[in-house]
């Protein structure tokens, strides 16, 4: 049965106690994804492995959770749960992941792999989307996400005006959040997708308090995204908000485009925020072909090694979580034994490069064309959905829009992996419910 919305985006304030009661209702109804993003401030042990390595955590146990709930609900329901549509692009994925597993080398040891794909890319999305009612809900999960990337942007600040960050060029200032310095990107994604639903916000909504405070989280926002040193993460979030301003206004985008220049001046040049590390990270963007840093030949060595195991398995790759066994086989003497995390907490120690970092060619070299295609395509769906429905409310379709931007854009330099990899999901399934949810012009 789909879901009909006709609500506003932003709920009003309750001025009766069958208001306060329906505030809570819908909060209770809401807690399982709620505490999904919560639960990511629980430290997990299992680094940032690429691919679907390292151990699950608190957070992957809640998203558990969500789908057991949510299958409950549906099942008590007795209803047709998605539109024949939406049931069509969440589950295109299943395909390559379960052909992927069944041709792999070792079948037994792609499981986990099965396991992980499919709750990061079908179950836990379609689970959100199911819960999801109305714009309502819509808008407090995308709150909740604004409001975790702000508490773990200002714990990133702290790190890097106290110096307890993860190691960067030899000092401990990179702003990492609660993630620790084997999940160096988990800040930066969290950050930047709450910078993107506050841009999205703000763009779409008329003036009132709720696009004040949106403009307000994303300037906040903006700060710990400098300090997290994520080249991916500014790329991606740059032409995000790029696109955010040319589907909401030409002339508003110019005149945004002006107001964050000015921001990023004051911030950067006028207070000295990182600004010498800063400007010798954004350098570096231009020097990846000319002059690359050893991360930057890691990468391009791991991604020569996917590009290989794609050709010498097309259709259906490897298998999955055969990249790190395959590595070395096709790899050259220039990929180095690892990475070195240090800082904010841990001890020196040597990450394994377990994964291209490039979601496409990780899909590619594991599952083959058959997976890529299928996994890829579910995305476009997603976006294009989300495209055609301007018209409907401008500030839901900017933020679903960005964030689905934002991801597609980011996985050109990193994959799945790490405890902030389960918020993915999340997002993923806020994007489909307005990509796939039956929706009525607000």
């Amino acid at each position: 049965m789909a879901t009909v919305v006709t609500a506003p985006a932003v709920p009003s304030a309750p001025d009766s106690g069958a208001d306060v009661r329906t505030l809570a209702r819908r909060a209770g109804a809401l807690s399982p994804v709620l505490a999904v993003i919560a639960l990511l401030l629980v430290p997990g042990g299992g680094g940032a492995q690429g691919g679907t390595g390292g151990t699950g955590t608190v957070a992957d146990a809640a998203s558990g959770l969500l789908v057991l709930i949510c299958l409950v609900r549906v099942l008590r329901g007795g209803t047709r749960p998605l539109t024949r549509a939406a049931a069509v692009v969440l589950g295109l994925p299943v395909l390559g992941i379960c052909l992927a597993a069944i041709t792999s080398h070792d079948p037994a040891a792609s499981l986990p792999g099965v396991a992980r794909y499919l709750q990061i890319f079908v179950l836990v999305p379609a689970a959100v989307l199911l819960t999801i009612r109305d714009r309502r809900d819509f808008a407090v999960i995308a709150w909740g996400l604004v409001a975790f990337a702000l508490l773990q942007g200002a714990v990133g600040v702290v790190q890097y005006l106290t110096g307890t960050g993860a190691s960067y060029q030899g000092e401990d200032v990179r702003a990492v959040g609660t993630f620790g310095a084997t999940d160096v990107m988990g800040m930066a994604t969290v950050v930047a997708y709450g910078l993107i639903v506050a841009a999205g916000i703000a763009l779409g909504s008329g003036p009132g308090r709720g696009r004040t405070a949106a403009l307000v989280c994303a300037g906040l926002l903006f700060v710990p995204l400098v300090l997290s040193f994520s080249r991916g993460a500014w790329i991606a979030t740059v032409l995000a908000c790029a696109i955010q301003l040319l589907l909401a206004g030409v002339r508003r985008a110019a005149r945004v485009a002006l107001v964050a220049a000015a921001l990023g001046v004051v911030l950067v040049g006028g207070l000295g925020i990182g600004s010498e590390m800063v400007e010798e990270r954004v350098a570096s963007i231009t020097q990846v072909a000319a002059a690359p840093d050893q991360s930057v030949t890691d990468r391009y060595t791991m991604w020569a090694a996917a590009g290989r195991m794609w050709r010498a398995e097309p259709v259906t790759g490897v298998g999955l979580k055969g990249f790190p066994q395959y590595r070395d086989s096709n790899a050259s003497l220039a990929l180095s034994s690892g990475s070195d995390t240090a800082g904010a907490g841990a001890a020196f120690a040597r990450q394994p490069l377990l994964s291209p970092h490039n979601m496409y060619l990780l899909v590619l070299s594991e599952q083959g064309l058959v997976g890529l295609l299928a996994l890829a395509g579910s995305w476009v769906a997603l976006l294009v959905g989300a495209l055609r429905r301007q018209r409907l409310g401008a500030d839901c379709a900017l933020v679903a829009t960005g964030l689905l931007v934002w991801q597609l854009i980011d996985f050109f330099y990193a994959d799945i992996g790490g405890p902030s990899t389960v918020l993915m999901s999340v997002v993923f399934g806020l994007a489909a419910w307005w990509s796939l949810a039956e929706v009525r012009r607000a």
